[in-house]
């Protein structure tokens, strides 16, 4: 067949792609708007905006009239933001939270469960997968039918192909056939990726690193695990291994993935067995020896001196993680996320100063303040991208 037979149709999406780029872009614009902004003659911008509003992808808004202007007032367009939603899920190994946002990426919804104790069977973590799924399109107040994309991020390696990579020993507790199952039951794809890699598009997107082109993403709560972000494109290489932390093992200093929060514990709890009896004891109480996190920060906000020396022992190892990271991959900022985001705040200055003597020219280094969205905020962005791409060959809620 004769290659441009397809031309008319291929202009006619070239220039419907164009205008919605604009009309994403702007909360409204004129035709001249469109017109400068897309080098199009009048008549197609025109015909282009009444053929996106009738795909149910723009609409028409109200024009404000100039003092003394005559005549009709110049239209108005803008991008339907309510055409459809996106989700954006995050299943760890406890808990799934997920959040529910409209194309512009305002979130209207969400909601958050725990699995069974002990993470439960297969079977078990997608049925709470799924009715977490449920709350949140209940609390948005929309239907299954008016998801056009859903991201998910797990705390496990992801290939390319948006495969749990295989020969990871927590794989069973993500592997749960949820691509397929939300595929034919509900019509729309689910896109999985690496938690840590969400949490780097989610802070470049709306986080501390927004708009930053090399910027490093540590979620450093149970275990540490990065995402990458170089010259403004996400990093997975040959199998998405690209910010695994599985190297550390063989770091002296470090000697393993473990996280800001579970060292916490596991060095609070360890001194509360060797008999200290100073403020950690008196915030977890006689009857046990299992120190929080939480509580060992207050402690050292307290001044308790073991407390504080244990916060000092992260931050120096924290520090030597941030120098292997910034000598790999060079980012401008590193921004440390997770569970323990807001108390690791007590430890940047110790792990700036430390970091200045493994590292020549620093990055700047930060804490999220997206809290426990910040995965599912990702999640969402992901899905976003995906329907931006494919913007043109979905079909809105209204027009099913």
């Amino acid at each position: 067949m004769d290659a441009s037979a397809n031309t008319p149709q291929l202009l006619r999406r070239a220039n419907l792609r164009a205008v919605l780029h604009v009309l994403r872009s702007a909360p409204s614009v004129t035709g001249t708007d469109l017109i400068d902004a897309t080098g199009l003659t009048r008549a197609t911008v025109i015909a282009v905006c009444d053929d996106l509003i009738a795909r149910g992808w723009a609409r028409e808004t109200d024009s404000p009239r100039a003092g003394g202007q005559k005549g009709r007032p110049a239209r108005r367009f803008q991008f339907n933001e309510s055409a459809g939603y996106v989700l954006g899920l995050d299943v760890g190994i406890a808990t799934v939270r997920v959040l529910a946002a409209d194309l512009a990426g305002a979130v209207v919804g969400g909601a958050e469960a725990r699995f069974p104790r002990h993470g439960g069977q297969r079977e078990d973590r997608r049925r709470v997968v799924t009715a977490a799924v449920d709350a949140a399109l209940e609390d948005a107040g929309i239907t299954s039918s008016a998801v056009l994309c859903a991201g998910m991020g797990i705390a496990a390696q992801v290939t390319g192909a948006g495969r749990v990579a295989p020969g990871q020993d927590v794989a069973p507790m993500f592997d749960l056939g949820l691509t397929q199952e939300f595929s034919k039951a509900r019509g729309w794809p689910l896109l999985v990726e690496n938690d840590a890699k969400l949490a780097a598009l989610a802070e470049r997107w709306r986080g501390v690193g927004a708009g930053e082109e090399n910027l490093a993403v540590i979620l450093a709560g149970e275990r540490l695990g990065s995402g990458i972000i170089e010259s403004g494109r996400l990093l997975h290489g040959a199998s998405g291994g690209t910010g695994g932390m599985g190297a550390l093992d063989l770091v002296d200093g470090v000697g393993n993935e473990d996280g800001i929060a579970k060292l916490a514990r596991l060095w609070g709890s360890a001194a509360l067995e060797d008999g200290h009896n100073g403020r950690i004891r008196e915030l977890v109480g006689p009857n046990t020896n299992r120190a929080s996190a939480r509580l060992v920060f207050e402690a050292a906000e307290a001044g308790d001196p073991v407390a504080v020396e244990i916060l000092v022992r992260i931050a120096a190892r924290m520090a030597r993680v941030l120098a292997l990271v910034s000598s790999f991959f060079d980012p401008r900022l590193i921004v440390i996320g997770g569970a323990v985001a807001a108390s690791a705040t007590a430890l940047l200055p110790a792990m700036r100063q430390e970091l200045e003597r493994y590292v020549v020219q620093p990055p700047r280094i930060a804490v999220s303040g997206l809290g426990k969205t910040l995965v599912p905020t990702g999640a969402v962005r992901l899905a976003l991208d995906y329907v931006e791409t494919h913007l043109l060959d979905l079909v809105p809620e209204l027009r099913r």
